[in-house]
């Protein structure tokens, strides 16, 4: 049984670049997709109630490796190098999007993709067809409207509206800063591995 105080003992486990690298535990896993600095990192370390745990930049394209996390040997919370970042070149963008798709499409042991989405601008064409994607793959996913602190609760039903728009799929909003929508979350994780018979 999981329950909140896990996300509390969660350790660094490994990173891998290959899909062949994946954990041979059979733990259950959820991973974290979005965009280059759409607060991925942030997001973990509030999970997880530490600072520096999951390292974290203001320079996109930081995170170039897939970032397993062990919650207390219950499951893995997976952080994923994002995407959508100009400044690489094309032969590194194809390969981080070819590591990225194996990862959510190969993966037995994935229950569960958050997708990030930064809730101070519109959809991105990335992150459309990130979510066009995945409901082609039939894969299992939840959208995340991230730093909603920086917003007004107007802008914030605005993009809530948004984003259904482009996905039926459950909707949650996240600040770091807001300790309940923390909680809350933490809460959606946990019936999430339950309802996928972890």
């Amino acid at each position: 049984m999981i329950t909140q105080t896990d996300f509390l003992k969660a350790a660094f486990f490994k990173s891998i670049s290959n899909i062949s690298q994946i954990s041979n535990k059979s733990l259950p896993e959820v991973a974290f997709a979005g965009r280059s600095n759409v607060g991925k990192s942030s997001l973990l370390n509030a999970l997880f109630q530490r600072k520096n745990l999951v390292k974290t930049s203001s320079t996109p394209g930081k995170t170039q490796l897939i970032n397993y996390f062990d919650v207390n040997n219950k499951f893995f919370c997976v952080d994923l190098p994002g995407y959508g970042y100009a400044k690489i070149s094309k032969d590194k963008k194809a390969t981080w999007q070819n590591m990225i798709e194996s990862f959510l499409t190969k993966n037995k042991q994935l229950k569960m993709i958050y997708l990030l989405v930064d809730s101070r601008h519109e959809l991105m064409k990335s992150d459309e067809e990130m979510i066009a994607w995945m409901k082609y793959c039939n894969l299992n996913f939840t959208l995340i409207l991230s730093k909603i602190d920086k917003i007004s609760k107007n802008e914030l039903a605005h993009k809530v509206t948004l984003v259904k728009s482009y996905s039926d799929k459950n909707t949650l909003s996240f600040s770091f800063k807001n300790m309940n929508l923390v909680n809350t979350l933490r809460n959606q994780i946990i019936t999430d591995l339950k309802s996928m018979h972890m």
